[in-house]
């Protein structure tokens, strides 16, 4: 072999969705293929030639190296993998519910607004947010990166570029897995929904309700001392 030479070299073992470990080990030579680790047998690689299988031949009679090296990929690497995604079981099934508010950025040109929907505090990492007009998804909403909070937890602003007249009606949506398939859904304007209609009704009534029979109730008891 002409010197310098490179050799390029990763090991290790992965956890499939079934969850069964596969443990791997490939080597490369100058940038190709060279050895790979199959059933516990070196594998040369058809670019490799004669060296590799050479390679292979060598490591076959080293039975103590290889012990050692099967021993850490099949049995160390797989039984460190699943301590650790044990230990991270509470992290990694964490969910937090995201906080959602609505503003306007400074406006992007006459007549126009630009309208933000702000979603923070959630956790896992994917959520899905749009702009939405009824069922319909508004092709003009623009996705920011989603940036990471201190506490572990997600924050991401999406925007919608619209004439100031055509703002009504809009609504931002937002879903994600702490929500139990319920999306969260901020109307642009914040129209005021029937209840707080009565409520806005009924508070008033009450309070004149209350006042004249405080009134009344006085002027009985003055009456009646009288």
């Amino acid at each position: 072999m002409q010197y310098p030479f490179e050799i390029q070299g990763i090991a290790g073992c992965q956890l499939h969705p079934g969850g069964g470990t596969e443990s791997f080990l490939r080597g490369a030579l100058g940038g190709l293929d060279f050895v790979s680790l199959k059933n516990y047998s070196c594998v040369p690689a058809p670019e490799g030639g004669s060296r590799a299988q050479r390679i292979c031949e060598l490591t076959s009679q080293y039975k103590g190296i290889r012990d050692i090296g099967e021993k850490l990929l099949f049995e160390t690497c797989p039984r460190y993998l699943l301590g650790v995604l044990d230990a991270g079981k509470t992290e990694l099934q964490r969910k937090v519910k995201p906080e959602a508010w609505l503003s306007t950025a400074p406006r992007p040109g006459p007549g126009r607004l630009l309208l933000v929907c702000h979603v923070s505090g959630f956790y896992p990492k994917p959520v899905w947010v749009m702009w939405m007009r009824g069922e319909q998804e508004q092709q003009g909403t623009q996705r920011d990166d989603v940036l990471p909070h201190a506490d572990g937890t997600w924050y991401l602003r999406v925007t919608l570029d619209v004439a100031a007249r055509e703002a009504a009606g809009l609504s931002c949506r937002v879903r994600h897995s702490s929500l139990g398939g319920q999306d969260m859904v901020l109307y642009w304007g914040n129209p005021i929904s029937v209840g707080l209609i009565s409520l806005a009704i009924i508070v008033p009534l009450l309070i004149l309700l209350i006042g004249l029979s405080c009134g009344f109730l006085r002027r009985w008891s003055y009456q009646s001392i009288s």
